[in-house]
């Protein structure tokens, strides 16, 4: 992960092939979270081996979650056709905000 502006790229490995989201349309099931701790829906785009995630919501990200919930819509793939996996890229201990 790294803060770039007001976003974040999030950089994977074993894409095989690259990454793709699966039904053709916009990549789903992102959230953005500022210091405060409170996730807000974020618009991604795959960037090469990378997706960059941001939200008007969130001018200085902090944390990044996919597919994080129960039955999340999400849709990133790789061109293979494995789904990534669900991830966060914070730790905090603390309950998050709703």
């Amino acid at each position: 992960m790294a803060v770039e502006g007001g976003k974040i790229r999030i950089r994977f490995s074993h894409i095989g092939s690259g990454l793709e989201a699966k039904d053709g349309t916009a990549l789903r099931g992102f959230a953005l979270a500022g210091a405060d701790r409170k996730f807000y829906r974020a618009e991604a785009v795959i960037d090469s081996d990378s997706v960059i995630v941001s939200s008007p919501d969130v001018s200085a990200p902090v944390a990044v979650r996919y597919a994080w919930g129960d039955s999340p819509e999400c849709n990133l793939f790789n061109k293979e056709g494995l789904p990534a996996s669900p991830f966060r890229t914070d730790k905090w201990d603390t309950p998050t905000k709703k």
